[in-house]
């Protein structure tokens, strides 16, 4: 077998000569191709190509320049490729003309929808190269069009979306910094466009605050893009602290503001301070701006004056912010206050005890350079020269990592390591913890722990707050009384409070809004739980429950309230599925080097598909009240008795039940139709689940999972009938038993509930608890 180049037509009789040759053959042709340039107009498109995903169509790599008038010239490593696979197959491939209104020049539409179409599918679904060519090859072997409407490969349909022009969608980017021979880039887009984008988000200004202008501002922790990557990126987000904690905490109401550089420097203040001139830069549009701007709201202008509201950030992106010492083991290791050290467990300080930290104090110790002795770093703070914002304060705690991360996690490791340290059978409490969890039988939204908390250092903030849910009822009544006079013995029942206790903090904590009365008790829950938890692990907490978080949690966290809103809108959780769709899925598709602009390619093109497909019109679905799933029996209503009969020994007792209760629990439920009667010959469908109108889902099954799985449920009792069922201020508790479908006309989509003793057929639109 040979393989003949489509460039210079010479022929190799081995596939990698040829694929060796190929590369630097269209390099000969990129710069024939530049000099042309210089003496005709003739058009040029980007090609993004990447040896790896065009030879092998993997993934993209660096863009060559090539001319479209020239059939030679057109042929990019994909072609090549492609041509090699040709070789090997009988079949002629048929030739397409390129559509003629291509235009890789600056636009900001497709050439056809069916090109459109195909570069939407191929963005949404991150097709690669080689599996984006085979669609291409379908269509245009199977459309029987003389002319194809579609680009030549993938490669080229990617460099006409990098070359469209949105002015929201562009990024600039400017030099930071020089170190060591290497240019550090801080890649941004304009302020106040990021703004502008989002107040175009449909539906995003109603309830939009017009009374106090603020301005949000926040920051992505810092993680590695991929595990196999040796360079980090740290993206920065904004959202308008105008719109509603609701609607702000949506990924929609947030908006890319740029990439800041890393510094690789053993010196760390150069780090820090090419940290803080990218802030400056970026911040630069509000900074400059004098007399506010007008934004278009409601169909109507109006003035704002944007300034920095708030930074949401874990510990360590808040001492980057505060540039103050990050070690916990510091002096004084609290961004906010002067407290010191040995104070961060003590929950009973004077006002005077804690000092808060303040732009004038800290400049005055930085230019006397008495900056160690307040433990902030040696390099200027940005934030200072900023009016109307305290950066120590405006820095405000990520709920997320601050509570579900961080104290709710202290206390299940602290409340393990009581158990094996404090009992005779420590080890086997913390089995009998793991088996409880276990047992938990299967809920919507719950997590199953199969495993019990041997796998606590991967758990998310989800399952921490599963975890939240389950422990109190796994804590109570867990071990006896100190029997064996153990030392600092902590009581199951303290124990127990502890859980319930931070159960209450944490439903507080979680409003969307606070009246004065709310907050004073939710500070009163704060130190109720502050309380028993120094108590119960002050004896084993390594650091004598120096922890930071804890001082923060009971010192500021109200008055942060009081400042900037409440805490429900201090998360980072909506920007950790950001990260990955910035960051970690567009760098895993690169080819790992040069990464950051491959980086806003990826990007942009995820932007234009998203800005199409909302101008995509949908066809209308017609609405379902509920949807049934796993359909488990089908008989005649004439046959059911009988049916029963023969399937009664293979199903579980519930079910049984409910198969005793059928017939007579349906007429009654017929009678109370009035009109409605159904023939011997109905069909009747029992499915195991269904999923009602609210999305939540209910089961009636032998077998999910290998478990039995009869959901519990709520029922809203018309009030005609709340006298007729044991009743809680309305709400009816039971149990589903079997879920059918009764094929009439209309079909009945119905239930069979077991209520404390009674049985009674109803519409599925129950709510599962």
């Amino acid at each position: 077998m040979s393989f003949k180049c489509p460039l210079c037509m010479r022929i190799f009789s081995q596939r990698f000569a040829y694929t060796q040759h190929a590369q630097k053959c269209l390099k000969n042709v990129e710069v024939e191709v530049e000099e042309d340039d210089d003496n005709n107009d003739s058009e040029k498109y980007s090609s993004e190509m990447d040896t790896r995903s065009n030879l092998s169509s993997e993934y993209e790599n660096d863009k060559v320049e090539v001319n479209d008038d020239n059939d030679v010239q057109n042929m990019s490593f994909d072609s090549i490729g492609s041509a090699i696979s040709e070789m090997n197959s009988s079949e002629e491939p048929e030739i397409f003309e390129e559509p003629k209104n291509l235009n890789t020049k600056t636009c900001t539409d497709f050439p056809n929808d069916a090109y459109k179409d195909l570069m939407l599918l191929v963005t949404k679904y991150k097709i690669n190269n080689k599996g984006g060519n085979e669609i291409i090859r379908f269509f245009n072997k199977h459309s029987n069009l003389t002319e194809s409407p579609l680009p030549k490969n993938i490669e080229q349909g990617r460099a006409f979306m990098n070359n469209m022009k949105f002015s929201n969608l562009e990024f600039s980017k400017v030099l930071i910094t020089k170190h060591e021979d290497k240019d550090y880039f801080l890649y941004y887009q304009n302020l106040i466009q990021c703004i502008k984008n989002i107040l175009t988000v449909p539906d995003i200004t109603q309830n939009f605050a017009l009374s106090y202008e603020n301005y949000e501002y926040n920051r992505e922790n810092a993680t590695t893009t991929d595990t196999l990557g040796k360079s980090q990126l740290h993206p920065i987000y904004i959202t308008l602290g105008n719109i509603p904690i609701w609607r702000r905490n949506k990924q929609d109401a947030k908006q890319l503001l740029g990439y800041l550089p890393i510094l690789e420097a053993a010196n760390k203040d150069l780090v820090r301070d090419t940290f803080h001139k990218s802030l400056r830069h970026l911040l630069e549009p509000i900074i400059l701006l004098k007399d506010g701007i007008d934004l278009f709201i409601n169909n109507e202008n109006t003035w704002f004056y944007p300034r920095v509201s708030t930074i949401i950030a874990d510990w360590p992106e808040a001492a980057s912010f505060c540039l103050v010492y990050k070690s916990s083991n510091s002096n004084l290791p609290y961004h906010s206050c002067l407290v010191k050290r040995e104070n961060l467990a003590n929950i009973d300080l004077s006002v005077n005890d804690v000092i808060l930290r303040t732009h004038d104090e800290m400049c005055k110790h930085f230019e006397n350079d008495t900056q160690r002795s307040v433990c902030i770093e040696s390099v200027h703070n940005f934030f200072w020269d900023l009016p109307n914002i305290n950066i120590y304060l405006a820095t405000v705690p990520d709920r997320m990592h601050h509570l579900d991360l961080g104290l709710f996690r202290y206390q299940i490791i602290f409340t393990c390591d009581i158990l094996k340290s404090q009992h005779v059978n420590g080890n086997k409490l913390v089995e009998e913890v793991d088996r409880c969890l276990a047992a938990i039988p299967r809920f919507s939204g719950i997590k199953i722990f199969s495993n019990g908390l041997q796998s606590i250092a991967r758990l998310t903030a989800s399952e921490y707050r599963s975890l939240m849910k389950v422990m109190i009822f796994v804590i109570d009544n867990l071990y006896d009384e100190n029997n064996n006079e153990v030392d600092n013995f902590v009581n199951n029942d303290d124990l127990t409070k502890l859980y319930e206790y931070w159960n209450e903090m944490y439903i507080l904590s979680r409003y969307e809004e606070f009246s004065e009365s709310d907050l004073e008790k939710f500070n009163d829950a704060i130190y109720r739980w502050a309380r028993m938890f120094v108590k119960a692990f002050k004896f084993v907490s390594p650091s004598n429950l120096k922890l930071p978080k804890l001082h923060s949690w009971v010192y500021h966290i109200i008055d942060s309230i009081r400042s900037y809103g409440a805490i429900n809108g201090y998360t980072t959780e909506t920007y950790e599925s950001l990260h990955k769709y910035f960051v970690k899925i567009p760098y895993r598709i690169s080819n790992k080097k040069d990464v950051e602009p491959q980086l806003l390619r990826t990007i942009k093109r995820q932007a234009i598909s998203i800005r199409m497909s909302q101008h995509s019109v949908n066809p209308t679905k017609t609405p379902r009240t509920c949807k049934f799933f796993a359909r488990l029996f089908e008989f005649s209503l004439q046959d059911a008795n009988t049916f029963f009969n023969e399937k009664k020994d293979s199903v579980d007792n519930k079910m049984q039940t409910g198969f005793a209760r059928f017939i007579s629990c349906l007429d009654s439920y017929l009678d109370l139709l009035d009109g409605f009667t159904i023939i011997d010959e109905t069909r009747i469908n029992i499915y195991g689940s269904v999923t009602l109108e609210n999305g939540a889902i209910m089961r009636a099954t032998n077998r999910y999972h290998n478990k039995v799985w009869f959901s519990d449920i709520a029922i809203s009792m018309d009030s005609e009938e709340s006298n007729d069922y044991i009743s809680d201020k309305g709400l009816c508790y039971g149990q589903a038993l079997l879920l059918a479908e009764v094929l009439t006309d209309p079909p009945l989509n119905l239930a069979l509930i077991q209520c404390y003793r009674v049985y009674t057929w109803c519409r599925s639109h129950s709510t599962p608890i």
